[in-house]
């Protein structure tokens, strides 16, 4: 079924009050994808103290949903074809609630069997979240996704900043279990979409199920996508911070630095979804994140400490901008939301084992120069590929 064999069926969802409660159930969805995650950070030395374990397994706990998510991924679609979309996501949603009770008991193994639950759980959710989009709402697909974009930025950063004074005040496990919160309001508001019909597995999606997306070109320049755009978020995440102490700033202003970098993504995860669906080529899309990533990586390397703040903003643009791409890339490179999923799935698997090396790689490369140098230089190189995939797949042809 393509996209104008579907339009009727948006038109009559629309003319009524579901597409408002449709918004809601996915905002606060959304909200569940990031959270369990982002609280993490802040809080690592509660945790390791509170436990007594190492600095290794500690740290571990923020790459082990990421490799969930690239061994998951390419699962999500065959389990939605079993279960519907619908609920299938509802069916994640509790097993995320499970992850966050377990991990937030205080025993060592529950918190890595409820990371690992997590993980899988969340990755369901991001690898169908874009191709539910383009069956339910194929005329709104980029209105949906800047919405489902901009609640998990905001979200994931308000968990983060919350969480170290709730670890403080009440306990870290009262900090990580936080989240059910959000789990079981979002089970309860995503109760009605329970009710409507199921979204079958059509002849379209049928035929999805014999292609090898490994096989395709197309495919893998949007997974290469996903991948490098990955690679930069996590590790800017994780290394701008020391980067800018080296410059000079101190811990806290170095901090600062990355949450201004967080918080300027969320205009362009709203904008670009919507622009990416309007135009014929995403090309121009693709230009200005490259132009903008470029711009702040060489202020850094130049060491114009001064004007960090605006090379942060640089990168949260370019951030901002190619994560908002790649989802929209899903849907526009594929004729049916099946096939969506399954471009979905394969391309995250792709990208979040490239993510879940990277501030391994980058923190590496560290070590064996002893320099800031050749790092920054290896943030560019990733920038320039980043562009020729991207490139690749904005080019206006479907799977």
């Amino acid at each position: 079924m393509d996209a104008k064999q579907q339009i009727p069926n948006s038109k009559k969802i629309l003319s009524n009050k579901s597409l408002l409660f449709f918004i809601i159930a996915i905002f606060l969805f959304a909200t569940t994808l990031r959270t369990p995650i982002t609280v993490v950070g802040p809080i690592i030395s509660f945790i390791r103290d509170g436990l007594g374990i190492s600095n290794g397994l500690a740290g571990f706990l923020t790459t082990i949903p990421l490799l969930a998510f690239a061994v998951v991924s390419p699962f999500a679609p065959r389990i939605a074809r079993k279960f519907g979309m619908e609920w299938t996501l509802f069916y994640s949603v509790i097993l995320l609630c499970v992850g966050i009770i377990l991990r937030s008991i205080g025993l060592t193994s529950l918190l890595i069997v409820g990371t690992i639950l997590i993980g899988v759980a969340i990755a369901f959710g991001n690898v169908l979240i874009p191709s539910f989009f383009k069956w339910k709402f194929p005329l709104h697909i980029g209105l949906l996704t800047g919405i489902y974009s901009v609640s998990m930025n905001i979200s994931s950063g308000f968990a983060a900043g919350f969480s170290y004074p709730m670890a403080t005040n009440s306990g870290w496990q009262v900090a990580l279990g936080f989240s059910l919160v959000l789990g079981i309001v979002t089970l309860i508001f995503w109760l009605p979409i329970l009710k409507q019909p199921k979204i079958a597995l059509s002849p379209a999606s049928a035929q999805a199920e014999k292609k090898q997306m490994w096989k395709v070109p197309l495919a893998w320049a949007v997974a290469g996508a996903m991948g490098f755009q990955s690679f930069l978020f996590y590790c800017t995440s994780t290394w701008l911070p020391e980067i800018f102490i080296s410059q000079g700033l101190d811990a806290a202003s170095a901090g600062w630095m990355v949450s201004v970098m967080q918080f300027s993504q969320i205009p362009m995860t709203f904008i670009i979804p919507i622009l990416a669906e309007k135009l014929v080529s995403q090309r121009p899309i693709v230009f200005f994140f490259t132009f903008c990533y470029l711009i702040g990586f060489a202020g850094i390397f130049m060491e114009w400490t001064s004007l960090a703040i605006l090379w942060m903003i640089f990168l949260g643009f370019a951030g901002g901008a190619s994560f908002g791409l790649v989802l929209m890339l899903f849907s526009l490179r594929t004729e049916s939301a099946y096939d969506a999923a399954e471009l979905s799935g394969f391309a995250q698997s792709v990208g979040y084992f490239v993510a879940a090396i990277g501030p391994v790689l980058f923190g590496y490369v560290h070590d064996l120069t002893e320099s800031w140098s050749i790092p920054l230089l290896l943030f560019i190189a990733i920038s320039i590929l980043l562009f020729l995939t991207s490139f690749m797949g904005s080019n206006n042809r479907t799977i």
